[in-house]
């Protein structure tokens, strides 16, 4: 399978990330250097309402490998389609070769996120939501750990039915069609991948494909994964 002739966008929104975002963008960069010859690629950073370095922090780490905006939408939604909309403006090329694979500034993505996406592509899918796991649960209940896996489904056949923001990517002319992001300040993740279904857009949720997350107890999102995971505090395991 050629994946020659594909350009990807990886589009990263962060708030006060200076503690976790080299972590994220170091994975990025590993990524993106083990894409095949032919394949190119681009990384844009949307800074939204940051008080601390993570601005200087990005722009230190990708240098000319990406680019570095900043915002004071105060909304994840509103900081994931500006960076949708800077990567579409910086790419010249067809949308049908253009993929937009999405993480969040916490998260570390494996060597080859990238390539997979790419390969999911390849097989006619316009878009692909993969799975999480928590690097550490040092902020909860002893029981935690237990709890998330055990309602984390997963099934047989290695799908599921979890929509992430942090792990999910979309071909770029299934996303215009779609009207992109929306200006939400959280669900935005699912509210795309229902519009996705609705223009009838073949997409594949799969298990294969998995980023590593924050644990902390405080996201950056109202009533997003951090919420989530601290649901299960003080419940009986």
């Amino acid at each position: 399978m050629s994946l020659a002739k594909w350009h990807i966008a990886v589009l990263i929104p962060a708030r006060d990330e200076e503690q976790l975002l080299p972590r994220c963008l170091r994975s990025v960069l590993e990524a993106c250097r083990r894409l095949p010859h032919g394949v190119t690629s681009d990384i844009v950073i949307v800074v939204d309402r940051s008080t601390d370095s993570t601005r200087e922090i990005a722009k230190d780490l990708i240098q000319h490998k990406g680019v570095v905006i900043e915002t004071n939408a105060g909304s994840v939604g509103s900081s994931r389609a500006l960076a949708a909309k800077i990567a579409l403006r910086r790419y010249k090329g067809t949308r049908e070769r253009c993929w937009l694979a999405n993480t969040d500034a916490d998260c570390e993505v494996p060597p080859d996120w990238l390539i997979r996406q790419i390969s999911i592509a390849e097989c006619g899918y316009a878009a692909v939501a993969g799975i999480i796991d928590v690097d550490t649960f040092a902020e909860h209940d002893a029981s935690v750990p237990h709890l998330f896996r055990l309602t984390y489904l997963i099934h047989t056949d290695g799908t599921h039915p979890h929509v992430h923001g942090a792990n999910l990517g979309v071909r770029a002319d299934a996303y215009l069609e779609s009207g992109g992001w929306s200006h939400l300040l959280t669900a935005e993740d699912h509210d795309l991948w229902r519009r996705l279904l609705r223009g009838k857009h073949r997409r594949s949720s799969t298990a294969s494909l998995r980023v590593v997350t924050s644990g902390r107890r405080t996201g950056r999102a109202p009533q997003g994964f951090a919420d989530a995971l601290a649901a299960h505090d003080g419940a009986i395991g």
